[in-house]
């Protein structure tokens, strides 16, 4: 687990200085995987530590809010994702008015010189950072040169002749593409949190469900799907999942439940990870509670079906 720094003035002293990388890295894809295995090695090779620089909230949520896509995973998923990776510090810059404002020159200075001592940095040739985006991959390699760090770019990494990208899996995503997502991502889509008191609806019905409050403002997917269920002794499990708001019992706010297959147990608390698989169908509003059940137990038998067709 990388360790975690919060804001420029908790950076340690770094003599030794540090290897590190600039970017949201949303989804950890496969093509930040390639830079972050790019970066290990070299941190490796120098005996230096490898860092992520990374924002909160990302600067496109700043600045535009109401137009910021859906992010593929929270701060925390992406945490988690990072293990796999020999990345040492995970240094999260608050992005506010103060860092808008930081010119380039102050951002080169007071992060990167002053603050990382970096000495090798890798980020997109198309990178812009500063006020008002002054800077750019150029300026950084100036930058190197006066003040002694190597600054190289992404390789682009891409699938059938396409660069790999969170847009690209999120539109995935978007159309039920379950198995482009999962290609371009390297491990099937997932999302993890606690299981919590939810309303009891579906336990009413015979289907209880797990229920993950999924704390975003916007989700990736949505609708019903074939699911495994990662973090508890019995895993995987198979089951079903809805995400969305509910609209037939007037939901408003988007919620994941997941339904298990032959599994009764209370697992209140638990903080799991839901795998996505298979897209059943969308979200919809059926007339009463009654056409929903018959829905649900439709569902769970497509469900089983993919499952058994997997074996």
């Amino acid at each position: 687990m990388p360790k975690i720094i919060r804001g420029l003035h908790n950076l340690p002293d770094s003599p030794q200085g540090c290897v590190a990388t600039i970017g949201n890295f949303d989804g950890v894809h496969l093509g930040h995987q390639a830079v972050l295995t790019q970066l290990a090695m070299k941190g490796d090779m120098l005996g230096l530590p490898a860092v992520i620089i990374t924002f909160e909230p990302q600067p496109f949520e700043y600045f535009v809010p109401e137009k910021a896509p859906a992010r593929l995973t929270r701060f925390r998923e992406k945490v988690e994702a990072l293990r796999a990776y020999s990345i040492q510090q995970l240094c999260v810059l608050r992005f506010n008015e103060n860092l808008a404002r930081m010119s380039a020159e102050d951002f080169i200075r007071r992060l990167l010189v002053e603050g990382l001592n970096i000495r090798y940095l890798v980020v997109g040739d198309d990178f812009r950072f500063g006020r008002h985006r002054q800077g750019d991959f150029a300026m950084l390699q100036q930058a190197g040169r006066e003040h002694g760090f190597q600054v190289v770019n992404m390789h682009t990494f891409a699938i059938d002749h396409q660069r790999v990208s969170s847009t690209r899996i999120r539109n995935a995503l978007r159309d039920g593409d379950l198995e482009t997502a999962e290609r371009l991502l390297g491990r099937p889509y997932r999302m993890s949190g606690r299981v919590a008191h939810g309303d009891k609806r579906g336990r009413k019905m015979g289907f209880p469900t797990a229920n993950i409050h999924l704390h975003r403002c916007k989700i990736p997917l949505n609708g019903v799907f074939a699911v495994q269920l990662f973090g508890l002794d019995e895993e995987p499990l198979n089951g079903v999942a809805n995400i969305g708001i509910r609209p037939t019992i007037g939901g408003d706010k988007a919620l994941l439940e997941v339904h298990l297959f032959d599994f009764n147990r209370n697992i209140y608390g638990e903080h799991v990870q839901v795998h996505f698989l298979h897209k059943i169908r969308d979200e919809q509003r059926f007339d009463g509670l009654e056409n929903l059940m018959t829905q649900i137990e439709k569902d769970c038998a497509e469900a089983r079906r993919f499952f058994a067709e997997q074996c």
